[in-house]
């Protein structure tokens, strides 16, 4: 009976698996979860009437070879990844419901991974973390109260390994199309003297990409050691990646493609003198992230326990690229005499560079009894970071390059401080009402040069932003189990976010962004038993302020964003898995969306022949589609297994999607379907090796040409009879193999 309800939570939210997969395996011994008490304010239960999909270790690691984790969750519902290098590795993206990364909350272990300002979270600074967590919930929606900034349409919390009882060593290797491979050793010492537990991972990735000159190579580790004594555990984390990666962001015009194929990659491009074309071979990011997490977690009783858990995160890195015919009074340089000539513009070498850190606490303070589940929790962090610039190289320049020129600095700090009390309580049986208020303070700050320059004023454009946000996030529901197999919820959600970095140095300081707000309404239904699992969700979420993709990028490749006053997005998920015998699942689930900006205005620049801003034109629209924001989106699973023998077909479709909000038919990313075919084999050696695994992946088993990103934006020249619109297209690879092999011992 315990099983059947625990299935007809789960499914709700998954439609990845038939069968639910619960937080907690019980164990006689508490080690072997040792901080699974750290997430439980963050995660959404059988009693929470959100839509969430858990997914555990098992179903990470059957498809763990080395693309992001991005990639590894395009089974969960409404979810669609991008890629730059086109082989889901190194610069991947996610969106939940049409939201950008930007507004999709990411923590592990309770603790909040989006970068401060951007909001957004690198996959690529985090390269094989899936080989270090235990487990995972994708909430869609407003979700439940978190800590960061980015919880905004979804949220996605992992968790990290647990304690293992007994020593274990381990290896995992892929190697496959475009050079691709992946080396992974992780050891642990088990229990030692009934207190102690040490855990390790070494990993590197790399690839050619699929995109020329692409390349990836990405190194990372995770440590933690772990102590226990009676009801308290304590825990030190420390993870890190490193990164260089070649620009990919740039994206090919179909134009581009036709002629030099659907390969071609124009970041770093530049030409000698003689009209030669080359290819700048530093044209690369480098990064290096450090994580540290201390977790504390105490239980009093049967009823009551603590999570606290202090953070640091450590980054600095740069990245770099060659400009042509740039001016030098951009970049604080002066003008040289050569062949009895001013020379005031050349090409040149830049490099952006940050220097950040970010610590904080999360906490929260729980209580369970009979009828009550409660938790009060809060968090306090503080971000401070810099930003500069150097010129490195410049062609042909009379005089001496001083190393510590900078041409730009600015310095940012932002402190986010928020404090919230949930509960869920059964009102009568089967019954339970939920509600959940958080209260957020945001204090940001910005101050010194963009790298931006004011031509109408001759001087880098100056940054002094100070900002204030104070914001209240109320959420309220129901949720029924009807019976055994049945169970409904309703809820009602409010959440508000602050605008991005990009939001104030993008844009104009006489018309800042606004603050977003969401108000989410939710209605859900399952049906469970031992062979079938299905589950509906309706969705409303009415935008106001929403800061949508816009289809253009900045000079790093970063996606723009504008408010548009009033939005909404609604969805229909439909989930469905069937189970008929020992060795066979189908699982499938689709979304029916329509994501409308009410009153659309398209504002679209006059250029002169010269190429000077010479107007602005602003033309009304009724209503029109969010860019980015696909109708449809399909995903379907077919998986076996006999003894050691697995095999899953797996297949996304995805609907056209508008580039940007203004429908324009030539601007559009069109609809596109991709399978991936997986096999494996598994046996268990009767000594020494306790099993090894061997399979291969087919990537786009039918060779689908598509894109799944890109930009796009339009204009008019000279007047508005003569528009011309523009789009790059983030081509991806067509079929590829990945071989994999692992060990256990």
């Amino acid at each position: 009976m315990k099983k059947m309800i625990m299935m007809t939570a789960a499914f709700l939210g998954t439609g990845i698996a038939v069968h639910a997969q619960t937080s907690a395996t019980s164990d006689s011994l508490k080690v072997i979860n040792l901080q699974e008490v750290q997430v439980v304010s963050t995660r959404a239960t059988s009693k929470t009437p959100v839509a969430f999909t858990n997914i555990g270790k098992d179903e990470l690691k059957k498809i763990n070879f080395g693309q992001d984790i991005p990639y590894l969750l395009s089974m969960a519902p409404s979810t669609l990844t991008t890629s730059d290098a086109g082989a889901g590795i190194g610069y991947t993206t996610l969106r939940i419901r049409g939201t950008d990364g930007t507004r999709i909350n990411i923590t592990v272990n309770g603790i909040p991974m989006n970068d401060a300002e951007s909001h957004n979270l690198f996959w690529v600074n985090m390269p094989d973390f899936s080989s270090s967590v235990k487990d995972l919930q994708v909430q869609r929606g407003a979700g439940t109260s978190t800590n960061g900034a980015g919880a905004f349409g979804a949220s996605v919390n992992m968790q990290t390994e647990g304690a293992s009882m007994k020593p274990y060593a381990e290896f995992n290797g892929s190697y496959g199309s475009f050079n691709t491979h992946k080396e992974t050793v992780k050891i642990g010492t088990g229990l030692l003297d009934n207190h102690w537990t040490f855990d390790a991972r070494l990993s590197n990735i790399g690839t050619e990409g699929y995109i020329d000159r692409a390349s990836v190579n990405l190194n990372s580790y995770y440590l933690q050691g772990g102590y226990l004594a009676g009801n308290t555990s304590i825990k030190l984390i420390t993870f890190a990646g490193k990164e260089k990666t070649y620009h990919a962001w740039g994206y090919a015009t179909k134009d581009e493609m036709k002629e030099f194929g659907r390969h071609y990659n124009p970041c770093g491009k530049y030409t000698d003198k003689d009209k030669t074309v080359h290819y700048y071979d530093d044209q690369t990011d480098n990064y290096l992230q450090k994580n540290y997490q201390l977790l504390f977690n105490h239980t009093f009783s049967n009823a009551w326990n603590l999570n606290v858990a202090l953070h640091y995160t450590k980054g600095d890195g740069y990245y770099e690229e060659y400009k042509e015919d740039r001016s030098y009074l951009e970049y604080g340089l002066k003008p040289f005499i050569y062949n009895e000539k001013e020379v005031e513009e050349s090409d040149l070498v830049r490099q952006k560079k940050m220097d950040n850190k970010f610590g904080g606490g999360v906490f929260s303070l729980n209580y369970t009894d009979n009828r009550l589940i409660a938790s009060l929790g809060g968090g306090l962090n503080q971000y401070q970071g810099n930003n500069f610039g150097k010129v490195i190289w410049i062609e042909n320049y009379i005089g001496t390059l001083s190393p510590n020129h900078e041409y730009y600095r600015n310095k940012s700090k932002k402190t986010d401080g928020n404090i919230y009390l949930k509960a869920s309580y059964d009102l009568i049986s089967g019954l339970s009402a939920y509600a959940d208020l958080q209260y957020r303070h945001i204090d940001y700050t910005i101050d010194g040069t963009n790298d931006k320059y004011d031509w109408n004023k001759n001087i880098p454009q100056p940054l002094a932003v100070d900002k204030k946000f104070n914001f209240f996030n109320p959420k309220i529901g129901l949720n029924w189990n009807i019976t055994l197999n049945h169970r409904a919820y309703a809820s009602f959600s409010v959440a508000q976010k602050e605008p991005t970095r990009n939001n104030y140095t993008e844009g104009n300081p006489g018309s800042y962004p606004k603050a977003e707000k969401l108000l989410d309404y939710e209605v859900g239904y399952s049906f469970s038993n031992p062979w079938l699992a299905a589950g509906a969700n309706f969705y409303y979420m009415d935008y106001t302020d929403q800061l949508v993709l816009t289809g253009a990028l900045n000079e790093i490749g970063e996606p723009l964003t504008e408010n548009v006053p009033n939005s909404y997005r609604m969805g229909l998920e439909l989930m469905l898995g069937i189970k008929p015998c020992e060795w066979f699942q189908w699982d499938i689930n689709a979304t029916w969306s329509k994501n409308r900006i009410k009153n659309f205005i398209e504002t679209i620049p006059i250029y002169n022949t010269k190429g000077y801003l010479s107007d602005i034109v602003s033309t009304q629209h009724k209503s029109t589609r969010i860019a980015f924001s696909p109708d449809f989106l399909l995903n379907n699973r077919f998986s076996f297994h006999f003894k050691g023998f697995e095999a899953a077909l797996q297949s996304q479709f995805v609907g056209k999607q508008y580039m940007t909000n203004a429908e324009v038919e030539a601007l559009t990313l069109d609809k596109y379907f991709v399978s991936n075919l997986n096999v494996a084999y598994t046996f268990k050696p009767q000594k020494l090796v306790k099993d090894i695994t061997f399979g291969v992946t087919i990537y786009n088993l039918f060779n689908e040409e598509y894109e799944n990103n890109g930009w796009a934006s339009s204009s008019y020249e000279n007047d508005v009879n003569h528009r011309i619109d523009v789009a790059g297209y983030a081509a991806q690879a067509g079929t590829n193999v990945m071989a994999h092999l692992s060990f256990r011992f």
